[in-house]
């Protein structure tokens, strides 16, 4: 069973941004199967209960190795006026509350190709319904941190391996060159 649906949005942000991911399972062609969780139903005949207690399915481990191609596509003032930038990277998962959570890398000073090298572990109840959440910062100490690109992606998309991920503008527009270099695996 397919569901499609349609969405207006307004601006652009991270709303935006879930959608956009979201779509990208099934070839990016608009229409995501509806997980079993979620047509199953349950002794009393009620579908799955959002409070309710889950078991970690799987555990999510993503290594953050380095990022590039930011030179490429900014100008060399477009973050700081008078040295490169100090990118760090906020990774997450978006999806049901028991699975939802954010981290970050350090940020690494004044390189336009960061090496981070941060591993970070997310255990997963409803993986089906989980997306990866990336979103790459630069670092200011006297104003709000810059935004230097995104991505999301289905969990359920994700392959075991490293990978060199493409980030996306503020509109969801991919860069030509900028890309983070990553490593997902899987544990249950």
């Amino acid at each position: 069973m397919y569901n499609a649906i349609v969405v207006l949005h307004q601006g652009h942000g991270r709303p935006l941004w879930l959608m956009q991911g979201m779509f990208k399972a099934n070839g990016g062609c608009g229409y995501v199967k509806k997980p079993e969780l979620l047509l199953k139903t349950d002794a009393n005949n009620e579908v799955h209960d959002p409070k309710r207690l889950l078991s970690v399915k799987t555990t999510l481990k993503v290594k953050v190795y380095m990022g590039k191609g930011w030179h490429l596509d900014f100008k060399r003032t477009h973050f700081d006026a008078y040295s490169p930038p100090d990118f760090y990277v906020k990774i997450g998962i978006a999806g049901v509350a028991a699975d939802s959570r954010v981290k970050k890398t350090k940020a690494i000073e004044d390189n336009w190709i960061p090496i981070w090298n941060d591993e970070f572990e997310f255990p997963l109840t409803v993986p089906e319904l989980a997306l990866l959440r990336v979103e790459v910062h630069e670092y200011d100490m006297s104003e709000i941190d810059d935004f230097g690109g995104q991505t999301c992606i289905p969990v359920s998309e994700l392959r075991t391996g490293i990978r060199a991920v493409p980030i996306y503008n503020e509109k969801g527009e991919k860069y030509p060159s900028v890309k983070l270099l990553m490593r997902f695996e899987f544990v249950i």
